[in-house]
């Protein structure tokens, strides 16, 4: 059994299951608490005896709940609780260093309402620990992530209006299957019935959301992040298909999901894909990769990659002028 939690925060922790989750029976309350079915019945005691109405009921349905109507302590967290979650915040988003940001004001509330020994260390890591922002990151509006978050909930279907890297903007009637953040960035995993195809936007490039009178069921062995990572590379505006010399093993590891799907191809293996922004796509994403390629599809990036190559070799050409002398 785990020993990373006290009992105080072992307690609080009972508090959160039986609040949730009303209903939970005493082995499946030890099982999240990390201790013996024994131990939880001893904690379910500890809390009626510091006043907490805790009910519990026998058969199919029984187990522990909390009275309707119970009225709970303020939230309290312990030490190591509470410097998590500054920690997270601040590996989230950087900015939340700053009280002016939309996150830092709320994290600032959080620490104020702390017991005074743990916001006190709590306060001390939020203003002496540094971050660096993530170039990579974006953050979304928390309205329209709201607005995806609700329409996922209830299986509703919403009208989304999206603007592209490239500037292009259009509507979508989409199933919001699940947001998913990867790497500093938030993700709508759907189905669009504009593409009749599995559709990864940006949160933050979407402008608009509207749930509409439909309801969808969203695939039942559905594994949001992996779907996430199949799907990054595909329905953007221009193809892209690159040929490598080197085997598929070696140069797997350098190829982002966005890129495409990467498949052997003889000796070598192929990228095929799709990009809204081949500049990208050239200067970032294949200038990257150690290996021969050659770009065989997609005139947009072989556009981008001339332009690249152009601009390469003007930085080797040797531009001293005749020797005169």
């Amino acid at each position: 059994m785990s020993t990373d939690l006290s009992p105080t925060a072992r307690a609080l922790r009972a508090i959160e299951i039986l609040q949730t989750r009303p209903g939970t029976t005493a082995d499946e309350l030890g099982e999240r608490l990390g201790v013996t079915e024994r131990a939880a019945r001893r904690y379910v005691g500890i809390l009626r005896e510091a006043g907490i109405p805790v009910e519990s009921a026998r058969g199919p349905h029984g187990g522990y709940r909390l009275r309707r109507g119970t009225k709970l302590p303020p939230v309290v967290f312990t030490q190591a609780e509470a410097l998590g979650l500054v920690m997270a915040v601040l590996d989230g988003q950087p900015a939340a260093a700053d009280v002016e940001d939309l996150v830092g004001s709320a994290l600032a509330k959080v620490i104020q309402a702390l017991p005074e020994s743990v916001g006190r260390q709590a306060g001390a890591l939020r203003e002496h620990a540094w971050t660096a922002p993530d170039r990579y990151s974006a953050r979304p509006d928390p309205a329209t992530t709201s607005a995806l978050v609700a329409a996922v909930a209830v299986r509703r279907r919403v009208l989304v209006t999206y603007r592209s890297e490239s500037g292009k903007e259009w509507e979508a009637e989409v199933d919001p299957w699940a947001v998913v953040v990867r790497h500093g960035r938030w993700y709508l995993l759907c189905h669009s019935h504009r593409a009749e195809a599995i559709r990864t936007y940006r949160v933050d490039r979407i402008r608009a959301v509207q749930q509409i009178a439909y309801e969808f069921e969203p695939p039942e062995d559905l594994d949001p992040v992996a779907a996430l990572e199949e799907n990054l590379g595909t329905g953007w505006e221009f193809p892209t298909r690159v040929l490598f010399d080197a085997p598929l093993a070696e140069v797997a590891p350098w190829i982002r999901p966005p890129m495409g799907r990467l498949e052997a191809s003889g000796d070598g293996c192929v990228l095929v894909g799709s990009t809204s922004n081949p500049t990208m796509y050239a200067q970032e994403w294949l200038a990257n990769v150690p290996f021969a390629f050659r770009v065989d599809g997609g005139p947009e990036l072989r556009a981008a990659m001339e332009t690249l190559a152009a601009r390469f070799a003007a930085a080797l050409a040797d531009h001293s002028g005749p020797d005169v002398s």
